[in-house]
């Protein structure tokens, strides 16, 4: 794992060389020497929380198109409110 440090000013002036070396590892971002940022992809930002995707990201899959989904009608028992 790589891990590269930028400063804000060099992360503002290279933003596709930051994206790219953070498929690589962290991308440290300091301002005035302090690290202020941490760039991550995607996939270790979800390791690291436990998260998974949303459901809009797995429906946005191409692959998405091609499931057949077995969706079951969900029956309420509504009762008319009561004012008294």
């Amino acid at each position: 794992m790589a891990i590269t440090t930028l400063s804000s000013r060099e992360f503002n002036q290279k933003i596709g060389f930051a994206k790219k070396a953070a498929e690589k590892g962290p991308v440290f971002v300091t301002d005035r020497g302090e690290q202020t940022h941490v760039l991550l992809n995607v996939q270790e930002y979800r390791k690291i929380t436990g998260k998974g995707p949303t459901i809009g990201e797995l429906l946005s899959c191409p692959a998405a198109a091609e499931i057949e989904w077995e969706i079951e009608p969900i029956e309420f028992d509504f009762k008319p409110a009561e004012f008294d």
